[in-house]
């Protein structure tokens, strides 16, 4: 979970450097009607402490899916973002308190920034002569927290996609970039957010990473930003989603709240990729907290998975996919979770029952199961399912496997998918940045931003602070969805996951803190793939399949009144 690919590769921030100038399209272009139009120059206000301006390259292009091809405008930009209390009269006035010699003679100083601020980078796909009240639009980003949402984009709906064949590492550069017959651009809009930070995206100023780096300081970024985006492109009235992966559903959980109980704007569906609600069941945590043991039941449907994918099952289990899931979930919430639940009193025979069980059902031996007392972590897993360490499995997607960094140590130290899949999807997207959208000639792009050291999980939900027992957003998309009862919700899950196990995702659905009818409103969708269930191209068509005709069933249509004429 540290990144969308739950990656240990947070790299450094190398600084904002000048903000380039603001760029604004003409108003024909705005409107569509002359999207080759140039951009033109507009100062920032030297009176305003801005350290960053709004920026925007606008450019065309096309895309076919299936048999439609889909006309679109690309505008690739940023938007300025300020923290929770920023008052824009304050910080002029505070501005003027503080002006030094230079700001007031000829020198011409610049103005000191005196508060926080972040220029979040998008890229906007929007269909040609598409009216706004008709056209859906969708807003994407990955997780981390601190991803860029380069792998939504390369992988899953741009209209480009880097092609990633196979589960083993992906050959160097140069990487196939083809025209993407799943983009959802068929079905929707779309705006692809970078995260503050990463990306092409910048914070700046005093305490900026507290500003910014946080459970509740990234909702509220995000929230500035699409009531920006909504404004300023005029989609207030167009049928709206939330498309999070990752660390991105936690986003979208608290941030459809923001949005909908805070600034009134209703969101017509949230669509959630590999979801983490509740922190306290991810395969990370259990060791560390003794007598936690949800976890270990919500990760063996997804172990037994893999062992059937590398051949480490025996014949006495059912060898299709979905049968055998569906069996060691039945075991896994009953038997096992009784087993663990009762500790050191569990009975010597049913610790050996078990235990066979789950050797069966995972392929590791009896012996090691007994030794980690019934509860195998993912790291372990990882580690030992394929030839006693020598290569581990994946994590992000278990399907992917490599040497192991070290084969006595008790965990897995690195993933082999994110190692196989990442430089493709970040070479390419340098490459088509510059090449197509012709942004980011002279700045870096920064796949993760440093966020570890100063991220702040302390929570805000409904009703309170969540001090201590770990982070959980599910009564803030319970909420969103009791407040918005129209509000629909679908969630996509992967076989292949470890990162967020798909059991996960029923489990946490199950247990949102509302009532049992507003579970109507959930839908669920499997694939045969990992975390970025868009690597495996099979699962790549489906999830687009699921996804648009989730949009097309759930987006509502203004339809003009009866006996009213047609306007301009």
């Amino acid at each position: 979970m540290r990144t969308a690919l739950g990656a240990a590769l947070a790299l450094s921030v190398v600084g904002c450097g000048p903000a380039a100038m603001a760029q604004a399209p003409s108003k024909d272009a705005r409107d569509g009607k002359d999207p080759k139009a140039d951009t033109k120059s507009d100062k920032p206000d030297p009176q305003l402490p801005h350290h960053f301006t709004p920026e925007e390259k606008v450019t065309t292009g096309s895309v076919t899916v299936g048999r439609q091809r889909v006309d679109y405008r690309a505008i690739a930009g940023t938007l300025v973002i300020h923290p929770k209390g920023w008052d824009d009269v304050a910080a002029r006035l505070d501005l003027e308190d503080k002006k030094g010699p230079d700001d007031k003679g000829d020198k011409g100083g610049a103005p000191k920034l005196t508060s926080p601020e972040a220029s979040m980078f998008f890229t906007a796909y929007m269909k040609q002569g598409a009216a706004p009240e008709t056209r859906p639009i969708t807003f994407l980003f990955n997780g981390g927290p601190g991803s860029a949402t380069v792998w939504l984009h390369m992988g899953a709906f741009g209209p480009r996609r880097v092609v990633t064949p196979g589960d083993r590492h992906v050959q160097a550069a140069p990487y196939a970039l083809v025209n993407n017959e799943s983009s959802l651009l068929d079905a929707s809009d779309l705006v692809f957010i970078d995260a503050p930070g990463a990306g092409f995206s910048r914070i700046a100023g005093p305490d900026k990473e507290k500003a910014f780096w946080g459970v509740d300081a990234d909702a509220h970024a995000f929230a500035e930003f699409i009531t920006q985006f909504l404004a300023k492109y005029g989609r207030y009235n167009s049928p709206k989603y939330l498309f999070g992966e990752s660390y991105g559903t936690t986003r979208a959980s608290v941030l459809i709240r923001k949005l909908e109980t805070e600034r009134l704007i209703d969101f017509n569906g949230v669509i959630l990729l590999s979801q983490a609600l509740n922190f306290t069941l991810l395969p990370d945590v259990p060791e560390n907290v003794p007598g936690l043991d949800v976890a270990y039941v919500l990760m063996l449907p997804t172990f037994a998975a893999t062992a059937l994918y590398h051949h480490k099952l025996g014949s006495d289990v059912p060898q299709d996919l979905k049968t055998l899931v569906a069996e060691v979930q039945k075991f896994a919430s009953t038997d096992y979770a009784l087993a663990l639940g009762q500790g050191a009193a569990l009975p010597e025979a049913d610790r050996a029952r078990v235990a066979a069980k789950i050797h069966a059902y995972t392929g590791l031996p009896v012996d090691y199961v007994r030794k980690a007392n019934l509860r195998v972590t993912g790291g372990m897993f990882e580690q030992n399912l394929r030839d006693s360490g020598v290569e581990n499995t994946g994590r992000l997607d278990t399907r992917f496997a490599g040497p192991s960094m070290d084969p006595l140590e008790k965990n897995a130290d690195y993933d082999p998918f994110e190692a196989s899949v990442g430089s493709a999807y970040v070479t390419g997207f340098n490459d088509y940045a510059r090449r197509e959208l012709k942004f980011g000639d002279e700045r870096a792009f920064l796949p993760f931003a440093p966020v570890f050291e100063h991220w702040s999980f302390a929570h805000q939900f409904p009703g309170g602070f969540n001090f201590g027992t770990g982070l959980d957003v599910l009564p803030d998309l319970a909420m969103a969805m009791k407040y918005n009862p129209n509000l629909k919700v679908l969630a996509n899950a992967g076989y292949y996951d470890l990162a967020t196990p798909f059991y996960e995702c029923a489990y946490e659905m199950a247990h949102l803190p509302m009532p049992d009818a507003l579970q109507a409103n959930i839908e669920y969708r499997y694939y045969e793939s990992g975390h970025m269930v868009y690597a495996n191209e099979a699962s790549l068509h489906a999830l687009h399949d699921n996804v648009a005709d989730f949009i097309r069933r759930t987006a509502t249509v203004l339809q003009p009144a009866a006996g009213a004429k047609a306007g301009r």
